[in-house]
């Protein structure tokens, strides 16, 4: 099941206030809310999960529970006793236990907790063929800095993981804050059991010439005064080079523009891409001659 990001779907940091989580759930909650869209299944799901982010991060001691253990948060405890019990047990064989692991950050650990309450080496059984219980190796979490640009091409990074060299292959399209698992390029397991998981984390940089939001990417350009009144022709820069855009007599300050299929790429979609919007900004003249301003003196007169 993927994993819902509570704090994502409310729009909040995780260093919200309470005050602040109320805010946001009512302000949203207006939007979605069944009667202002009936009919409306996609605003129906995103109601359910903006109360269930409320229900859990308005509760201070459930916020914490989910900020340590991420969707798995409601069973916690049962982790904890486990994990004692799974301490005093090696205790002083094996110093590889899940005390350290890293559960923040809100990714996908149904493997994980498969693995610990239920299913072939879990907690409370015998491995076949061994007298020993086996148990997961803790997951690992690391972050990857990328730019705009790097994000919207399939590339391949190379990095160490615990003195270990990894190489992934990055699709094009990835976001902001987007998480992926590599399964078995964590923690060694314990008596046999399977490796832990690699959860990587992508921190995409601002561009300067670019804001992106989901899969399209927006602009402004400059359009000197001239060309907004009497029309020509302006260069766009794009992801992949420039385009010569057509600008129409009498165009306005904050016209915008949408160039189809200029946009960012779509997260494993081949060949689909989203839009550029472009925002002209009209640049005044500055500096003027005293011919030039003669002329457009004589323009005001015909007004």
């Amino acid at each position: 099941m993927a994993f819902i990001d509570y704090y994502k779907i409310l729009g909040i940091p995780k260093t919200a206030t309470a005050d602040e989580i109320k805010k946001a759930y009512r302000k949203q909650a207006r939007k979605l809310h069944p009667d202002l869209n009936p009919n409306d299944k996609v605003a129906e799901q995103k109601f359910k999960e903006l109360n269930e982010a409320n229900e859990v991060l308005s509760n201070p001691e459930n916020r914490k529970k989910y900020d340590k253990y991420g969707e798995n948060w409601k069973h916690g405890e049962e982790y904890e006793r486990q994990n004692q019990q799974q301490q005093r047990q090696y205790q002083g064989g094996n110093s590889g236990g899940f005390g350290g692991a890293d559960f923040g950050g809100g990714a996908d650990y149904s493997d994980f907790f498969e693995s610990m309450f239920g299913g072939a080496g879990g907690f409370g059984g015998q491995s076949r063929g061994s007298a020993s219980n086996k148990f997961k190796g803790q997951d690992v979490s690391a972050e990857l800095n990328l730019s705009l640009r790097d994000a919207a091409k399939t590339h391949q990074q190379t990095f160490n993981i615990n003195g270990k060299k990894v190489r992934i292959t990055i699709p094009a399209g990835v976001a902001d804050g987007q998480k992926i698992k590599l399964k078995g390029h964590g923690n060694p397991g314990i008596n046999g059991g399977p490796n832990g998981d690699l959860f990587i984390t992508f921190n995409i940089s601002l561009d300067k010439d670019f804001k992106r939001i989901d899969d399209n990417l927006f602009a402004d350009v400059e359009l000197d005064l001239y060309t907004a009144i009497l029309g020509g022709e302006v260069l766009i820069k794009t992801l992949d080079g420039e385009v010569k855009l057509k600008v129409k007599p009498d165009t306005q300050n904050d016209t915008i523009v949408r160039l189809k299929g200029k946009g960012f790429p779509v997260y494993k979609k081949e060949g689909q891409f989203g839009d550029l919007l472009v925002t002209y900004k009209i640049k005044l003249p500055t500096s003027l001659s005293a011919k030039e301003k003669e002329l457009f003196e004589e323009l005001q007169k015909l007004r």
